[in-house]
């Protein structure tokens, strides 16, 4: 009797989550509307490896792609994946999953294959000046002329998004890009106090593996998470408007994808990244929350 009250009690959690999540996660929901969002941006995605932007990011980039928001979002991908020998194959996998994901062009996504400096494997850590010299190099060519000047510093972008000091899964590519992203806005900032740093990095948050692969059913605890860090952020009031005047953005960014967008996200992963559809990669997209939810940090550089 009572065994067979729990599962019935579970299959009506389970239903209405899947109730709530269809419902809140459209455009028109106060949930959705509430969380605050990305426009007229330029936005580097930056990954270390083919399928981060499917498996970690997708919410993110479904979301920032819509044309409504005029957002221009590229891919900056520091290595081929080529660990396995599957570089090429891994490169147009991505390509192709770019496109499916809402990015404009091809030419929006840039794949460096330099693995003397950015070797693919979970025994390689990439040096963070590396990192950022090629951020420098790629979205701050006049760094070193206005450091010099005197002059505000500029940017060829807005916007870097990319993962946590903890990289999600704890691959030291993923922790690498986190370490060049920071160096890199030092450098820029460097010797320029009184100015607004022109790029704000916004990075993936890790969660505890319980929620990592709550899928779904993780949606409606994320949302009313948002919902409460906008309203005890505004009960900062003056933090609060100091931040959006210095242009600096929204301190956390939300993301829930709805059943649409994440069949989107389930097929640039299995129609797209072929080669990666291994066994486990099956469990990922279909109960990791990162296929659905993707929360983001404003940092503090």
């Amino acid at each position: 009797m009572t065994a067979s009250f729990n599962w019935t009690a579970l299959a009506v959690a389970i239903t209405a989550v899947f109730i709530f999540w269809t419902l809140s996660s459209t455009t028109s929901s106060p949930f959705t509307r509430s969380f605050p969002r990305l426009r007229n941006k330029r936005i580097c995605l930056l990954i270390a490896h083919p399928d981060d932007e499917a498996m970690f990011f997708a919410p993110t980039v479904l979301a920032l792609t819509r044309p409504e928001l005029g957002n221009h979002l590229k891919i900056l991908c520091l290595s081929t994946g080529d660990a396995d020998g599957l570089g090429p194959i891994r490169t147009k996998e991505l390509q192709k999953s770019a496109l499916a994901l809402g990015v404009r062009s091809e030419s929006d996504v840039f794949i460096v294959d330099d693995p003397a400096r950015f070797p693919d494997g979970m025994a390689n850590d990439w040096e963070e000046g590396a990192v950022a010299a090629l951020l420098a190099s790629a979205f701050a060519p006049d760094m070193a002329k206005n450091a010099k000047s005197g002059r505000a510093p500029t940017a060829t972008i807005d916007v870097i998004l990319t993962f946590d000091k903890f990289g999600i899964s704890n691959h030291p590519n993923h922790r690498s890009l986190y370490h060049g992203a920071v160096n890199f806005l030092r450098a820029v900032m460097k010797d320029k106090h009184g100015f607004t740093c022109p790029v704000t990095l916004y990075t993936l948050t890790t969660t505890s593996i319980f929620r990592k692969y709550a899928g779904v059913l993780d949606a409606p605890l994320s949302m009313f998470l948002g919902v409460w860090s906008n309203i005890s952020g505004g009960l900062m009031g003056s933090k609060k408007k100091d931040a959006a005047a210095s242009g600096e953005g929204p301190a956390r960014l939300l993301f829930v994808s709805s059943i649409n967008e994440w069949l989107t996200a389930q097929s640039a992963m299995v129609s797209c990244h072929q080669s990666q559809m291994v066994w486990f990669r099956w469990g990922w997209i279909t109960i990791g929350r990162y296929m659905t939810v993707n929360d983001l940090k404003r940092e503090k550089v």
